[in-house]
């Protein structure tokens, strides 16, 4: 329940696999150089000045110029900075929750610009058009805001009508994306100690919480997502569970067998790193500073993962894998996954070293914007027509 024992472990995996004992991959470590130059050429095309942000959901609530959320943003007359930034904590928990794989088919039409957005772009505006409209708030009054009351009402119906759902355009796991926004109202509800603080049981309530855990105006980001698993812990499908505790995007696989209760238990937390990322940026605007942003990892998730695989730095031992859909508790996607979080690490370093920048200037955070997210969604279109990733995965919309 940290990244530094998803960090432990995938470094671990990548040991057996760069030893020929991992079952289903083989490893070319003579292919990062070449996905190295990719994504630090693509970061100087798209940041010339290597002025990048974090990787974060808040680089998806854009359109073309227009930044939907800095507008609503802007136009709304905030009671104090902490009243913006518990509403910006109940956006971003919701819109990652609910940024789980689309799917190939699923596209979002923009209502304003009739743009057509797919993946984590189109989610995005889909549930930045939920929350902006009050559909996420009991009080019509106060529209900006997600409360445990609507969360806990909220119907399929309306969540697949904000994400325009149908059967021409199906969205994967609508059901449990759902699931999981009902059960994060029912923890809130539960919960007031941490999400009740200051205001009516809301998911923004872990800004306060957060901002009680950083006494002298700092929070190092591993110790957010410490908080966030701590916290969110309970929303989580039941899957495995270590001293009556849920351990969400955690997975066996047989390579990883010791001599303890952790036996064979791989930690990977995509969702929960992905929404720490996105808390940060609130976090700092509400004057709390945050340290420490290599603490967390790479994400374990299909661009990431896929650039390598594209790259020919991960090489499938079994050529058919390719063309077979795989359950997400697969031995293969779980070495996969784990794989990608240490050769993120590696690939990293030599591209801020092609960049001319260290890791203080230039954190995990920005070589996945910069970066590998959007070199592996590049190459995946170039290599399929629909942009699907290189491993097919079975989803169930609480993953990635």
């Amino acid at each position: 329940m940290s990244a530094g024992a998803v960090r432990e472990r995938a470094r671990r995996m990548l040991a057996l696999g760069l030893a020929g004992r991992l079952e289903g991959w083989h490893i070319d470590l003579s292919r990062l150089e070449a996905a190295a130059e990719r994504v630090a050429a693509l970061t100087r095309n798209t940041y010339p000045t290597l002025e990048v942000p974090l990787h974060a959901r808040w680089r998806h609530f854009s359109i073309g110029s227009e930044d939907r959320w800095e507008k609503i943003d802007a136009a709304t007359p905030w009671r104090d900075r902490d009243s913006r930034a518990r509403s910006a904590f109940d956006l971003a928990i919701i819109s990652v929750l609910l940024d789980a794989g689309a799917g190939p088919r699923w596209r979002y039409r923009d209502p304003a610009t009739g743009a057509l957005l797919a993946g984590s772009e189109g989610l995005a505006l889909a549930s930045l058009a939920l929350f902006a409209d009050g559909a996420l708030s009991s009080d019509p009054r106060t529209p900006l805001r997600a409360d445990a009351q609507a969360l806990n009402s909220l119907s399929e119906e309306t969540l697949a009508r904000y994400f325009q759902v149908s059967a021409t355009n199906p969205l994967l796991g609508v059901e449990g994306r759902l699931t999981l926004l009902r059960r994060l109202g029912g923890l809130v509800a539960a919960r007031p100690d941490v999400f009740g603080r200051a205001d009516a049981a809301r998911p923004g309530g872990l800004f306060d919480h957060l901002a009680r855990h950083a006494p002298h105006g700092s929070i190092a980001a591993c110790a957010v997502l410490v908080h966030v698993l701590k916290e969110l812990q309970p929303i989580w499908p039941s899957r495995i569970t270590l001293g009556g505790v849920r351990l969400g995007d955690c997975w066996r696989h047989p390579a990883m067998a010791a001599a303890d209760p952790t036996s064979e238990l791989v930690p990977l937390h995509k969702l929960s790193q992905w929404l720490t990322y996105s808390l940060l940026e609130p976090l700092n605007a509400s004057g709390i500073a945050t340290t420490d942003l290599d603490g967390l990892t790479g994400l374990a998730e299909y661009r990431n993962g896929g650039l390598l695989i594209d790259m020919g730095v991960l090489v499938f031992g079994d050529g058919a894998a390719a063309a077979r859909s795989h359950a997400i508790d697969a031995p293969l996607v779980v070495a996969w996954r784990a794989l990608t979080v240490a050769l993120i690490d590696v690939l990293a370093e030599r591209v801020r070293q092609k960049l001319g920048v260290d890791a203080a200037r230039f954190p995990l955070a920005k070589v996945l914007q910069g970066g590998t997210w959007a070199a592996g969604r590049a190459i995946a279109r170039e290599h399929r027509a629909d942009g699907s990733p290189p491993l097919r995965v079975i989803s169930d919309g609480t993953v990635f």
